[in-house]
């Protein structure tokens, strides 16, 4: 089943996921770093990266909620899309709360709250990305019906419009 949204022959949902992932794990990364070093600016940049992570998240389930409509009622991979979505939007809810949480505080410093929101979150993250994995992997979500290790290129003209079998 391919997916619904599409640019330049490829879905938009996993195109995008990529930039909220990195931001929002990049995120916690300068957190541990402001709490090994105490250093000023990490945890601005935490704050940052978590800020416009979030957005992107955002972005990223309008595409994914496309796909996930898609699926055929009654199947795992529509539950196991449901799941992968819902856990997503408790990820984003988790590091909103966090950015919130450093709003107020002086120099973006994240109090145990906020810090609690990002780790939690990225760990759930984790998960949902593995059924994100579950969905294309295993139960061809977002997969070509004419994918293989041959086929032609999405931008081709072959590619780009699958021809009915058999024709």
């Amino acid at each position: 089943m391919e997916s619904r949204a599409k640019a330049m022959g490829h879905g938009i949902h996993p195109i995008l996921i990529v930039f909220p992932l990195g931001l929002l794990a990049t995120g916690v990364i300068f957190d541990i770093l402001y709490l090994i070093t105490d250093r000023a600016g990490f945890q601005i940049s935490a704050a940052y990266t978590i800020g416009i992570g979030v957005i992107g998240g955002l972005l990223a389930a309008v595409f994914g909620l496309i796909d996930w409509r898609a699926i055929p009622s009654g199947t795992r991979a529509k539950r196991v899309g449901a799941i992968h979505g819902l856990g997503n939007l408790v990820v984003v809810l988790l590091f909103a709360a966090s950015w919130f949480l450093r709003l107020s505080a002086t120099n973006w410093e994240p109090p145990a709250a906020a810090l609690a929101c990002s780790f939690v979150g990225i760990v759930l993250a984790g998960f949902t990305g593995w059924l994100g994995g579950e969905l294309v992997e295993r139960l061809g979500i977002s997969v070509s019906d004419e994918a293989g290790v041959n086929a032609p290129s999405s931008l081709s003209r072959r590619g780009a419009r699958p021809r009915a079998r058999g024709a």
